[in-house]
């Protein structure tokens, strides 16, 4: 970190203060003790250490420091007066981690000499000694250090007085890091510093004149009190005990300018400007470091730092096509175009820095949609500046939200807009308007001011006193009349471009795009304060693609994470939640539409129907981009509501530029358009007769033959109908909901080749589109869900890819099927939350057929559990998957279970071996319901055989077909298989095929199927 030379950090300040001693009563001259402090580690710009060279507990204060000057970081060049009147004073140097320092300290023509050598084994230890050999302080200084402790635990205990222990042991590393204020902790330290410039004669005038002043109507010192302020220290002590701290820097100024000490009045001037610089910080961390969630309840509050999650910024314009992939894009293609985007963005820190050219900007404009994260950006911004880490060329920044700009007083002066940033009521405002080269205001949600800033140049005002409408203020400083040398940085949505650019010459733009996949794992992490959860939630919600591509909008993000975290608080699963797609996007519409005022919510179901127009219009005509005149053709021209739900763009047309409307991500789109079908008509948003017709037939019948792209605007259209969903939507926006379409709905679902197939073999119908599935799902309605599906009578998918998403809407629907008879899902692969170490357990309950699905041992546990409660499950076919000997152990503990119902089981091609087959024999010899167990293509060989026979000859056995095919058996195992065919009274069906038996094999197997015990039917 370095040093501003001219500006002492506070660090620097309370080293003196702490390490200050006490003045005798006497007030005899005192030689100083001088210690010697160093940080731990070298600073990154320049590889040195610091050291300082303290002198403490002198008087007079006439003293000089020898150190090396090579590098000085800071030196206090007059001596701090302690609240006693000794002096203690500091010099600041950066030196070679291998020098050795000296630091000598010449006071009344004695030195008094300290070193120390870097680095050193003991360095640590001698300087904790040295600092700490102090016993005894003034009972102020150790008031003033029991405040600060108990605002900051930044020291570890050590010995010594009680208010200096814990800085004992603290390095300037310590220091600098947790005291960064570059301003005087007390006031009446430069009040003290004034009175000692004066003379005895400037003294007692002042003395005098404070006497019989009138400041302010406030009643004088007594004359009592100034008698006994025999010296600097006891009169500043009587002021700001008589006026308080702040006023009496005040008074002081005015009787020093009286008594015509000029150049003294200007210095405390210039003191207390820098003092209520440093207040003013303090104010803004203060008021910026916490925020409240929208859901807060009384005293819920978290930290801005611990929410806050870096957004992509780009500060240059998209082609128009690239502007429809970004909003068509889902999924991994979309985490694709924002990764690039990022590798193109700009840094918050660099907005202010200068252009090619040189040129410093002094109006930016941050865009963004609503609830992107626009006012968590400035209010960011505001605490960085406070603590000192971003724009340290600002000495003041001033936080203006137009939204509270409407509510302000119909006249007033910028000096009025700049009181009410500030933390007292008489800040320092001549000071800080004298430069306003160094005043950033920041203009929150331009897009939100509801008066007309189109003003003449006649009526605008340059006056920071002048009394104005806010209008006419705001006016003037926008077009630079006003303060025209201060910086601005405005935010405001995209769809006020116009606005903007009426009133101002904007010098660098950049755009919020919202997170990067990055970013919103990082979001996840620091929402939950469990790590397992935080991973979990995330990992849940990247298994819905358009819900994770709508968080990069920080407000959707928020949305997802605090009902996940609400859900897994009160115990419940993840994958059971009842918030599904549609019920996420119906809180993002809400959240957003609770920042309009009463009076815009009055309009808001016309506006919204007129809305939902434009949305389905465009999603008929595969169009994501709104040009000027489909706007105004849908009557959406009310500037006060449209920046909500639209973002405006202006490409490059020709040698014109013109403005394109869209919704902020084209899923975004599909919920406006899908609620188009299901509000009433009150006739008041249609005026064009090609407008799009409430004809969900037609739009469902379009979807079922060829417009695959109608897929989310369908399911929407389910959600929509959910009996809790719709109440809610209806409360919010004042726009009714007709129900009477289910009944399209069922009938759609029931006759649409999208979901029914018959099957010729078996003449039955079943769903063979997992989409029938999704929409079920989001309807959430029991009675029509087991309505829908009671016409079917199984579900037959092939080679699908399972989402988690896909995984959790099929568990929904078999679980609410009245009677399934057959789930075929082969050659489909399923995911699990931690990669393959388990399977979905309401997954794996639904599972009959899952051939080729890429599972393993690691599901097999839950469902052995399926197999021992499962009463209607009678085939369980598993080839292809790599399950291996310990996945078919775990399946035969369910197996061997009483209430085990399972006729068929499928195991070719599982990567079993021996190892396994004493489980299954043990299996076989208590099974009563197993009538066909399939093995081919394993490596079984002679010995598992073997063991698998033993099972056979068991009389509870009731196996009537076996399949060895492909086992890698030989003739050394006929006699075993010939053995249990004399015995079996069950087997009639025996696979041997591919498998090196040889003529001896074959003939004694032949020899038993002889006996007339034998029941085999089939041999092949």
């Amino acid at each position: 970190m370095q040093i501003p030379l001219g500006k002492p950090p506070m660090f620097l300040w309370m080293l003196v203060i702490t390490f200050a001693a006490v003045l005798k009563e006497s007030q005899e001259e005192s030689a100083p003790e001088v210690i010697v402090l160093k940080s731990k580690k070298p600073k990154q710009y320049n590889n040195k250490l610091n050291m300082a060279c303290l002198a403490k507990a002198f008087y007079p204060k006439n003293i000089s420091l020898d150190v090396p000057e090579s590098d000085i970081v800071y030196d206090l060049k007059a001596p701090l007066v302690t609240s006693e009147g000794m002096y203690s004073t500091m010099k600041v140097v950066g030196v070679e981690p291998d020098e050795e320092v000296t630091c000598k300290a010449m006071h009344k023509g004695n030195k008094t000499t300290a070193s120390i050598i870097f680095p050193e084994e003991k360095t640590e230890e001698f300087e904790t000694v040295s600092a700490c050999n102090i016993t005894y302080a003034s009972t102020k200084d150790q008031k003033f250090l029991k405040r600060r402790e108990e605002q900051q635990s930044s020291f570890r205990d050590g010995p010594g007085t009680p208010g200096l222990t814990r800085a004992c042991g603290a390095t300037l590393e310590t220091w600098e890091k947790k005291h960064t204020t570059m301003a005087r902790e007390n006031t009446k330290d430069f009040l003290l510093e004034a009175l000692e410039d004066l003379t005895l004669d400037m003294f007692e005038k002042f003395k005098y004149k404070l006497s019989y002043i009138d400041y302010d109507g406030m009643a004088n010192l007594s004359k009592y009190l100034l008698k006994k302020a025999n010296n600097p220290v006891k009169l500043a002590g009587y002021m700001c005990d008589h006026y308080g701290a702040d006023l009496a820097v005040d008074v002081a100024i005015y009787v020093l300018e009286w008594i015509n000490q000029r150049d003294t009045a200007a210095k405390l001037k210039q003191e207390k400007v820098k003092d209520y610089k440093m207040k003013y910080r303090e104010h803004v961390q203060k008021n910026y470091h916490w925020i409240k969630d929208m859901n807060a309840r009384i005293g819920e509050m978290v930290t801005l730092n611990s929410r806050y999650t870096r957004l992509v910024l780009v500060s240059r314009h998209r082609h128009e096509k690239k502007k429809e992939h970004e909003i068509m894009a889902v999924g991994q293609r979309h985490a694709e175009i924002m990764q690039e985007q990022v590798n193109s963005s700009i840094a918050i820190s660099d907005l202010f820095k200068p252009d090619r050219d040189r040129q410093t900007p002094k109006t930016v404009v941050i865009l963004g949609a609503a609830g992107i994260g626009k006012t968590m950006t400035v209010r960011k911004i505001m605490l960085d500046w406070a603590s000192e880490g971003l724009y340290i060329q600002f000495d003041y920044v001033f936080y203006i939200h137009c939204r509270e700009g409407n509510l302000l007083p119909a006249r007033g002066s910028m000096a009025d807009m700049i009181s009410k940033c500030c933390p007292s009521d008489n800040p320092p405002l001549v000071e800080i308007l004298r430069r306003p080269e160094k005043i950033l205001f920041v203009i929150d949600g331009f897009d939100e001011l509801m008066f007309s800033l189109d003003q003449s140049q006649n009526n605008l005002c340059s006056d920071p006193w002048e009394m104005k409408p806010v209008e006419i203020i705001l006016s003037s400083l926008f077009r630079k009349i006003l303060l025209p040398e201060c910086s601005l940085l405005i935010t405001s949505r995209p769809a006020a471009l116009q606005k903007l650019e009426q009133c101002l010459v904007c010098e660098r733009f950049a755009e919020i795009l919202g997170f990067s996949a990055a970013d919103r794992e990082e979001y996840f992490h620091k929402f939950f304060e469990n790590k397992e959860e935080g991973r979990k939630a995330f990992q849940f919600v990247k298994g819905n693609e358009m819900v994770f591509t709508m968080c990069l909008v920080p407000i959707m993000c928020w949305i997802v994470c605090t009902v996940m975290k609400q859900q897994l608080e009160s115990g419940e699963d993840l994958a059971q939640t009842v918030k599904t797609t549609t019920g996420i996007y119906i809180l993002y519409v809400s959240s957003l539409l609770k920042s309009l005022s009463g009076k815009m919510k009055q309009n808001l179901h016309i506006i919204l129907k007129r809305l939902c127009c434009l949305a389905a219009d465009g999603i008929w005509k595969q169009r994501v981009l709104f040009e000027e005149e489909a706007i105004n053709e849908f009557l959406l021209n009310q500037r006060d509501t449209l920046p909500l739900f639209l973002n405006e763009s202006t490409f490059q047309k020709g040698i014109v530029c013109e403005s394109a409307y869209s919704f902020i991500h084209l899923s975004v789109q599909e919920f406006f358009a899908s609620l188009f079908y299901v509000l009433e008509d009150d006739g008041k948003t249609r005026d064009k007769q090609e407008d799009p017709k409430r004809d969900v037939r037609k739009l469902l019948e379009n979807y079922g033959n060829s417009r695959h792209d109608f897929m989310l605007t369908v399911r929407f259209l389910f959600g929509l109908l959910n009996k809790e969903r719709r109440n809610a939507l209806e409360k919010e926006t004042g726009c009714k909901i007709r129900s009477e379409i289910k009944e399209e709905l069922l009938m759609w679902l029931r006759t649409s080749q999208k979901t029914a197939l018959a099957v010729n073999a078996k003449k039955r119908a079943v769903i063979h589109n997992l989409e029938a599935c999704h929409c079920l799902y989001e309807i959430q309605d029991e009675s029509f869900v087991k309505t829908t599906l009671g016409y079917f009578t199984g579900i037959y998918l092939r080679d699908i890819s399972f989402t988690q998403l896909d995984q959790i809407v099929l568990s929904f629907s078999i679980k609410k099927w009245p009677k399934l008879e057959s789930l075929d899902v082969g050659y489909c692969s399923f995911i699990s939350e931690d990669h393959e170490e388990h399977l979905d357990q309401q997954l794996a309950k639904l599972s009959h057929l899952l051939e080729w699905c890429k599972l393993t041992a690691a599901c097999c546990g839950v469902l052995a559990t399926v197999l021992s409660t499962s009463q209607c499950l009678t085939e369980l076919r598993l080839c292809g998957n790599a399950l291996g000997d310990l996945g078919v152990r775990l399946l035969c503990e369910g197996l061997k279970h009483p209430t085990c119902r399972l006729q068929r089981l499928g195991l070719w091609g599982c990567s079993l071996t021996d190892a396994c087959c004493g489980d299954l024999a043990t299996m076989l010899s208590t099974n009563q319901t197993l009538l066909e167990l399939g093995l081919g293509a394993n490596a079984l060989g002679d010995a598992g055989v073997h063991l698998l026979c033993e099972g056979l000859k068991h009389l509870a056995c009731q196996l009537r077909v076996l399949g060895l095919w492909s086992c890698s058996l030989t003739d050394a195992c006929c006699g075993d298989l010939a053995t249990m065919l004399s015995t079996n009274q069950t087997l009639l069906e025996l696979g041997l095929g591919a498998n090196a038996l040889g003529d001896a094999g074959v003939v004694l197997l032949c020899e038993k199927l002889k006996h007339p015990a034998c029941h085999l039917k089939e041999l092949w």
